[in-house]
């Protein structure tokens, strides 16, 4: 790891008058024993002890109270680091770069002498193979009573809400009135985030991620990001660098010497407008000039065109840059650095300050022009070199013939857009329970708003299509949004059984259940359907759920009929 410097500042520094490059910090770091130090400026201050960060003074008050403060941990609360030491690992006329080391790694606070918070980083040395790491603040509920997302934006529910409910799964309750209670209604769509925290009348708290490349997952990836802690009343404004929420697989292991990072920790007087500001500043300072570390300052570009086979360019469609020669999808892919972006309509793509390394090159359809595309696109080795351009000019994606196609509905783009009770808002708890059990849709007749965003009750949802010329074989394509193991169906085909929706072969996602209605793991199954399979005039599909849980089923993204 390098250290932090000023470029400017040391471009000058020769000529510099003795008393200016006298000038010393006024952050500081205090160790006060028993493995406990106090670190700020004269805006704000922070109480370290081993394990917590439990005092935060700001505005002449404690702003962590009752609560529990500051930490970090992975695997959720089962492993909380704990530091052994802290000590000021470099400096400058008006900054300090405090490192507090525990077995797994060393997580920074950069502290300049007039900033209300802190730039953060992690440096990794020994985390284990996990799923989740994270940082977070647990602050006092009295000074932050409202937390704030890019989507969602209100009053944290008071604790005694939770107190006279039922709980029902987990972190999940029911009132009397019966609606819920969850957190996990307070997530979101971590690339499509520019600020989120808690806040209150006179206090706020804010997380800005510029850059997110360190963030695991692809477009889809989603997060818990803020809430009330059920048991304690604490505001919780968690910062998950590497999570597992909504996904089936996250287990990765980590290189030494991994940055997650830096991003900034802010404080204000509760005023969001001045967050957004501030929001926009560290994205348009991405990537950090101070931060004086080689692999991050080492970055490249890449451009190219995407072209479908069928001529059409693929317009629209979300690109993805990640690991190299990985049979991970892109959105359980978490070891290294990731970079997302969108065709324009002619099917170009450009991503800018990449860090230097090989990657692979992903696309998918996104809807719009191409929501009748199921293939993706992948390209290994694209390597980026520092302070280069990688072209890759004209990319072939291959996609299938449209003149066999019987029916369609919905678009392919790994969502639920269009279909019925999928929005307005991407999380409800139970939301999937409104969807029937029984639904019929008519090809040429129904339209995708008719078709439900999710399937979990017991019943049978069957489509009524015509066939005029019945091909030699054909194919049915079913693709979901999400899945959640729990309930299972079988798939008909004029009575005669063509394939299953099943735990047995369909690993767990934690979409349904936890309240995701636009997106959760997406998945494709396709079902061989025999000459004999199908008839002139109507033929019916049905999808018979035959054992369902409560909240647990699927989202679906499209599902196709074509001749092959």
């Amino acid at each position: 790891m390098g250290v932090l410097k000023f470029l400017a500042l040391a471009a000058v520094a020769v000529a510099a008058p003795v008393e200016e490059r006298a000038k010393k910090p006024k952050s500081f770091l205090k160790e006060v024993g028993n493995s406990t130090w106090v670190l700020g400026n004269q805006i704000w201050n922070v109480t370290q002890n081993r394990q917590y960060a439990n005092k935060l003074f700001y505005k002449g008050s404690d702003r962590v109270g009752k609560a529990v403060g500051h930490y970090v941990s992975y695997n959720g609360a089962a492993s909380d680091l704990n530091w052994t030491s802290a000590v000021i690992a470099d400096s400058g006329s008006d900054w300090i770069n405090v490192k507090f080391t525990a077995k797994e790694g060393d997580f920074h606070w950069v502290i300049y002498d007039d900033l209300p918070g802190a730039y953060q980083y992690f440096v990794n040395h020994a985390l284990p193979t996990l799923g989740e790491f994270r940082t977070l603040w647990r602050l006092d509920n009295a000074s932050f009573p409202r937390g704030r997302t890019n989507i969602k934006d209100g009053v944290l529910p008071a604790l005694d809400e939770y107190r006279g409910a039922t709980n029902v799964q987990d972190e999940t309750w029911q009132k009397a009135d019966g609606s819920f209670l969850t957190k996990y209604d307070w997530s979101a769509f971590v690339r499509d985030m520019d600020f989120y925290g808690v806040y209150g009348d006179e206090v706020g708290s804010w997380y800005f991620n510029p850059g997110k490349d360190y963030y695991n997952g692809d477009q889809l990836k989603q997060e818990l990001m803020v809430h009330r802690e059920s048991k304690t009343g604490d505001a919780v404004q968690l910062n998950m660098i590497h999570g597992t929420h909504y996904q089936a697989l996250s287990r990765d292991v980590f290189a030494d010497g991994k940055v997650w990072g830096p991003w900034l920790w802010y404080l204000n007087d509760g005023s969001k407008d001045d967050a957004a500001k501030r929001a926009e500043e560290e994205e348009g300072a991405w990537p950090y000039k101070w931060f004086e570390d080689k692999a991050y300052q080492s970055r490249g570009k890449i451009q190219g065109k995407l072209i479908l086979s069928d001529g059409r360019p693929a317009a629209g469609a979300a690109v993805f840059l990640g690991d190299n020669n990985s049979n991970l999808s892109t959105l359980d892919q978490g070891k290294d650095y990731y970079y997302t972006t969108y065709a324009d309509s002619d099917g170009k793509f450009d991503i800018h300050d990449i860090r230097t390394g090989t990657y692979a090159l992903y696309a998918w359809g996104n809807g719009g022009k191409i929501a009748d595309v199921t293939t993706n696109f992948t390209q290994n080795e694209v390597v980026i070199r520092e302070g280069k351009n990688t072209n890759l000019k004209d990319l072939t994606w291959k996609v299938t013939d449209k003149k066999d196609r019987i029916f369609q509905i919905g678009d392919f783009d790994r969502k639920t857009d269009g279909f019925k009770l999928s929005g307005p808002t991407p999380f409800e708890h139970g939301r999937i329970s409104k969807c029937p059990a029984n639904l019929t849709y008519t090809v040429g007749t129904s339209k995708a708003a008719d078709w439900c965003f999710g399937q979990a009750l017991n019943g049978t949802w069957s489509i009524v299509f015509p066939v005029k010329a019945v091909p030699s074989a054909a194919k049915l394509t079913v693709s979901l949004a999400g899945f959640s193991q729990g309930t299972s169906a079988t798939v008909l085909l004029n009575n005669v059984k063509v394939g299953n929706i099943t735990s047995a072969s369909l690993v767990n996602s934690q979409d349904t259940y936890r309240g995701a209605t636009r997106a959760g793991e997406w998945r494709l199954l396709e079902f061989p359907v025999t000459k004999e399979g199908l008839k002139q005039g109507d033929n019916r599909i049905d999808v018979k759920v035959e054992k369902a849980s409560q909240w647990r089923g699927w989202l679906w993204d499209s599902i196709l009929l074509e001749g092959i």
